[in-house]
């Protein structure tokens, strides 16, 4: 096939710009630190319990949305592929996440159940349109071609948030400039801005991706059984893949880890470093400080993947990893210790430069370990799977820990045993083959 026109790779690529809002500005800081201010000291009544510790409720939610995407992501994924409507799929989603951000414009100090019922829904919605969202490349690149694609996506979704982002760092720390009663305000004006921003810049998108190409299953498969049926497969075959094996397990580990800190970075910041006050001014500027460190690990997560990559050339990729999770593991430990705010930007600082690296070079790993397959998409979609569920035990556990031994530094500093595990696994892999080298 031959790659589709500029307009369209262009219209594709710019969902990165619409939805990565998301991401950045609801998941990673905003969001969470609102919430931490607003349940900060209270107890949370949810679904007929009661939750003493509000960061952990908040866990919870970041667990149940991701186990949704990843046990209804094949079926989606299967259905839209065999009648060719993905665009319609992705619309949907699209405007189920983003209408969900605007709502949360709503979410005050005494509805926290609104807050969290929203933020599951709008992630749910995030973690869907993706998945169609990423099922359009191989349909508007040729092979060759989609690395380059892709990597377009990428720009354009770090650009757009990072602009979204410093919008809402000025709006939140000088809300009397705009009109705005106080930071709080103005972090319910930031979840409405990017509902808006997700919605409205997703329109290039849809405007020129073409409906879908209807692939109708097999004869062995239905409708709803093929997505699973395909991860059934790359399971089955791991059997005689030892290599393979062995990495995913690990970074299986790895992703309990490093993804529940990033979930929970803002959420520890905003409760552990810079508490509300109850000044107006304090905490404006609290809030200000918090997403500007989040802004700067954006970009130390760039300049660590490219360390990343350098360093895997000369020593190899797995040995690279296994460092990376060292240095992991050393970042939970410091969290634990962590009170003053020059520490926490030194921990942040690290935090970025190990962030981006050990996930750009996790899943080119994973590309270089893969057998000869023209089946890429199913182990890429067991990938995708892996580490959503990796997500859901990590922010699952973090969220008993925390309730259980009372404080998220305590969960912080438990979360060091999956990277060392993660690491033991490493070091086997690299025993069992010491001339492994595998360069980026």
């Amino acid at each position: 096939m031959q790659t589709a026109s500029k307009k369209v790779i262009t219209g594709w690529a710019m969902y990165d710009w619409a939805n990565s809002v998301y991401s950045l500005v609801i998941t990673s800081s905003i969001f969470p630190a609102y919430y931490e201010a607003v349940t900060s000291g209270k107890k949370i009544v949810f679904l007929g319990r009661v939750f003493n510790q509000p960061s952990a409720l908040y866990a919870y939610a970041v667990a149940f949305s991701f186990l949704t995407v990843a046990i209804f992501s094949p079926l989606l994924s299967s259905i839209a592929d065999a009648f060719g409507n993905k665009k319609r799929f992705m619309q949907f989603f699209c405007y189920l996440g983003s209408l969900s951000c605007c709502a949360m414009y709503w979410f005050k100090p005494d509805n926290p159940q609104l807050g969290i019922v929203l933020f599951i829904i709008a992630s749910i919605g995030f973690g869907a349109s993706l998945v169609f969202y990423n099922a359009y490349l191989p349909e508007i690149a040729a092979e060759k071609d989609q690395d380059r694609v892709s990597a377009k996506g990428f720009a354009l979704g770090y650009v757009g948030s990072v602009i979204l982002l410093i919008i809402c760092l000025i709006i939140v720390s000088k809300p009397a400039l705009f009109g705005i009663a106080d930071s709080a305000k103005a972090s319910q004006v930031s979840f409405l801005l990017t509902g808006i921003w997700w919605m409205t810049f997703a329109q290039i998108t849809f405007a020129v991706l073409p409906k879908g190409v209807a692939n109708p299953v097999s004869k062995s498969h239905n409708v709803f059984t093929k997505g699973y049926a395909e991860l059934r497969k790359v399971w089955n075959e791991l059997k005689t893949q030892d290599t393979l094996k062995r990495f995913l397990l690990a970074f299986f580990f790895l992703g309990m880890g490093v993804e529940t800190v990033m979930y929970s970075a803002a959420l520890f910041a905003k409760q552990q470093i810079f508490p509300n006050t109850g000044n107006k001014e304090t905490d404006a500027a609290n809030s200000g400080k918090l997403i500007l460190t989040i802004l700067i690990i954006q970009i130390v997560a760039i300049g660590g993947s490219y360390l990343f990559s350098f360093f895997s050339k000369m020593i190899g990729n797995l040995k690279v990893l296994s460092v990376g999770v060292l240095i992991w593991a050393g970042i939970c430990a410091w969290a634990f210790f962590v009170y003053s705010e020059f520490a926490f930007y030194c921990l942040a600082g690290t935090v970025g430069l190990v962030m981006g690296g050990i996930q750009s070079l996790s899943r080119s790993t994973y590309s270089k370990f893969m057998p000869p397959t023209k089946d890429t998409a199913s182990y890429f979609s067991f990938y995708d799977v892996c580490d959503k569920v990796s997500t859901v035990i990590g922010m699952m556990t973090f969220g008993m820990v925390t309730e259980g031994l009372g404080g998220m530094r305590n969960a912080v500093l438990f979360l060091m045993t999956y990277f060392i595990i993660s690491f033991v696994i490493f070091l086997y892999t690299l025993a069992k083959q010491p001339k492994l080298q595998i360069a980026q």
